[in-house]
């Protein structure tokens, strides 16, 4: 539920071998990698980039689901996050502004136990739809990509 940062500093270093999909990542102090599938060429090191996708989406979503029941002194017990992604046809989506060609369409499904109230229970659903990373998923996104000049630095 952190918000991003503001600055230009790197928050997520991801180096890789170009002979592989097999990856590198630093976020902070922590390491972990990533690949593809060997159904994809790789070598199944690790989660591809999709799972982590989806991985963000449902850690932020219990997060926030978890945080506003503890804040509400709600009896939630356990949060249970399920998504799958897919690209679908535009015009299978009635919900979809796009009409041509794919879109893309991640599922997700939540489980919330606890002796809640249905009141309760609506409301961590809409609160579910509300974590920053949901929001960035769907609101716009500019994305800019640029290449170090190694000349400069040295």
């Amino acid at each position: 539920m952190t918000a991003p940062k503001s600055d230009n500093t790197p928050q997520i270093i991801v180096r890789g071998d170009a002979r592989s999909f097999q990856q590198e990542i630093t976020a902070g102090k922590h390491h972990f990698g990533a690949d593809e599938p060997v159904s994809a060429g790789g070598g199944d090191a690790g989660p591809d980039p999709y799972d982590y996708l989806l991985a963000s989406l449902g850690v932020c979503t219990s997060m926030t689901v978890g945080y506003y029941a503890r804040r509400n002194g709600w009896p939630l017990e356990n949060i249970t996050v399920s998504l799958s992604h897919a690209r679908i046809h535009a015009m299978d989506c009635e919900e979809c502004e796009t009409k041509q060609g794919m879109v893309d369409r991640i599922d997700v499904e939540l489980e919330l136990t606890g002796s809640l109230t249905a009141e309760q229970h609506a409301k961590l659903m809409q609160v579910a739809a509300k974590c920053p990373v949901h929001r960035t998923l769907t609101s716009e996104i500019n994305i800019r990509l640029r290449e170090i000049d190694k000349s400069a630095t040295q």
